[in-house]
């Protein structure tokens, strides 16, 4: 239980819903937004930090919609983008939300390989790309784009035939409104209609495409507001592919007022938190990690563990007694991300309730939720007046949560139905058939359990992993990982079953990829003695079904998928 757990009953937020994206910024511009802020985005180009008010964000959507509308690219058409997080990333997304035409983002870690099927399959008709490596890589490989009818690059200053240049499509965009053009600000896209194609990049399988309506965007977007506190200023960490990263840090961001500090690279991470400031971020279990792990690397640097490990006791005693020291007490911490920073919003895979608790400890509080793409992505979050570290928070409003066949323990598959529900996936009916009913309930393929007392949704594995053993035990192995990672000596794991000749599944056994600093210098048989016995003493608090048998070490990293997430193999 967090340090501060208070009654879940206190109400939503009240939200104004809006339909789509030109109210929202109509809004921001008039400051009837929650902070009434003029400056919408924040990002650095070479030395220099570059203000977007919410204004010029607006006109140039309207610039660049104009000029690829003005081009024949009107209803239906399909228009990609890819690079790194970036203010003209959000322009291209935003201004094709308030047009007629479909946005697909595209993963930017992707093969080229990759990135032609998504292309093709979404039949792109303008492919939108920032840096100069994708240049090269497209024009090397044109004859895996037929279809493409133009490529535009963010970094080219002139049009070359099929490729052109963004720089002078704004230009253009510009001249069209300055004249008078209005067909593209006088469009009000659908809100039932297909909006936005966003593939997944799953552990498994070929990607398939997410189709999502306006209405899935917006009812995310307003959902989002409504059971999470808001922050003046925070920092768009996450890819802007991920709907998490693009659909609901920017476009929530938008409609509250925030000003949005935008990160172009993990090696940049940490001084744009100084640059920014920010009060808030979005960030996955993985950024946490790594930051607990620094602030811990710092701290022996110093010398000072046993001081610091009693001044996170000494905070958490004054804290229960309504004393809040924890900014003074670790001002050092807090001025490596701006000075500013009170709120983590993690999704995207389960969080360690070691990290929740420190990051509490320390004055930065950390509430955990749950997402998947084909639901825009929100279905619950912890609040930030009432959160725990192990349940995924409540469920959004306007959302209905059932769990499929649940068994003794009341664990099942989590099915959800609401307006945040795709439509399905595209050019994939059958696919479609397999997830969602017709009365609209998606099935996804997550297990876990609902507290309807304290209205809380816990996550327990995936369907797909459960390791069902000969004695008829249920395991989840995620759940075992998220032990084993807690342990110092574990970088990364993953658990699976082990099978006897008939091919039944009779015990656990993990391979694991230690963690590189407690191992330096080791053999393999120093390396695999340490890490047994980490895990031996991890098997003596767990039942008999749940003990690892067999420890297996790897050399390398585990294969991860472009949201940092361990690709499993399956027999």
């Amino acid at each position: 239980m967090a340090l501060k757990n208070y009654n879940h009953n206190y109400p939503f937020k009240e939200v104004k819903y809006t339909p789509n994206m030109k109210v929202v910024l109509e809004d921001s511009i008039a400051k009837k937004n929650e902070f009434g802020q003029d400056i919408a985005f924040r990002y650095r180009k070479g030395k220099d930090v570059i203000d977007v008010t919410f204004e010029q964000f607006y006109l140039d959507t309207k610039y660049l919609g104009s000029a690829y509308t003005e081009m024949g690219f009107k209803k239906g058409s399909k228009i990609a983008m890819i690079g790194p997080n970036s203010y003209e990333w959000v322009n291209v997304f935003v201004s094709v939300l308030n047009s007629e035409a479909v946005f697909v983002p595209v993963d930017k870690e992707l093969p080229i390989e990759e990135i032609a099927y998504v292309i093709n399959d979404s039949g792109t008709d303008v492919f939108f790309y920032y840096g100069a490596n994708y240049d090269e890589k497209i024009k090397a490989n044109l004859e895996l784009f037929p279809n493409v009818k133009y490529f535009v690059s963010v970094d080219a200053k002139e049009d070359d035939g099929r490729f052109l240049s963004y720089t002078k499509m704004m230009e253009k965009g510009k001249e069209l409104v300055d004249g008078g053009y209005d067909e593209y600000t006088n469009m009000t896209p659908v809100n039932e209609e297909l909006k936005v194609i966003v593939y997944t990049s799953g552990t498994t399988g070929t990607a398939k495409g997410v189709m999502l309506s306006l209405e899935n965007v917006m009812s995310a977007q307003n959902y989002g507001l409504q059971v999470s506190s808001t922050a003046r200023t925070m920092i768009n960490v996450l890819p802007l592919h991920h709907t998490f990263g693009g659909l609901v840090d920017i476009l929530v961001g938008i409609k509250c007022g925030t000003t949005m500090g935008i990160n172009d690279s993990v090696r940049n991470l940490l001084p744009n938190f100084k640059a920014f400031q920010p009060e808030a971020a979005m960030l996955v279990p993985l950024y946490v990690e790594k930051f607990y792990q620094r602030i811990w690397a710092g701290v022996e640097e110093k010398g000072i563990t046993k001081l610091f490990k009693v001044m996170l006791k000494v905070s958490d005693a004054l804290l229960k007694v309504g004393i809040d020291v924890r900014r003074k007490l670790f001002k050092s911490v807090h001025d490596q991300f701006g000075g500013n920073l009170r709120l983590i919003v993690c999704g995207g895979a389960p969080m360690r309730e070691e990290l929740g608790r420190f990051f509490e400890s320390i004055g930065v509080i950390i509430t955990n939720g749950y997402g998947i793409t084909e639901c825009s992505p929100l279905v619950s979050v912890n609040r930030t007046h009432y959160y725990n570290f192990d349940s995924v928070g409540v469920v959004c409003p306007g959302l209905d949560i059932e769990i499929s066949n649940p068994n003794e323990d009341g664990e099942g598959e989590i099915l959800v139905k609401g307006p945040v529900v795709m439509m399905g996936y595209y050019n994939m009916p059958e696919k479609t058939k397999e997830v969602l009913t017709e009365d609209g309930w998606f099935s996804t393929g997550d297990y876990g359990k609902y507290d309807r007392e304290t209205e809380r949704l816990y996550i327990t594995g995936r369907k797909k992993n459960i390791i069902v053993l000969k004695n008829g035990k249920n395991i989840y192995p995620e759940e075992i990982e998220d032990y084993l990672t807690a342990l110092p000596e574990i970088d990364e794991v993953i658990v699976s079953a082990i099978k006897d000749e008939d091919g039944s599944e009779v015990g656990l056994q993990c391979e694991v990829y230690p963690m590189q600093e407690k191992v330096e210098g080791l053999d393999e048989k120093a390396t695999y003695d340490l890490v047994k016995a980490a895990v031996d003493n991890y098997n003596t608090t767990m039942p008999a079904h749940k003990r690892v048998i067999k420890v297996n070490i790897r050399k390398e990293p585990f294969e991860k998928t472009t949201s940092q997430k361990i690709k499993r193999k399956y027999n």
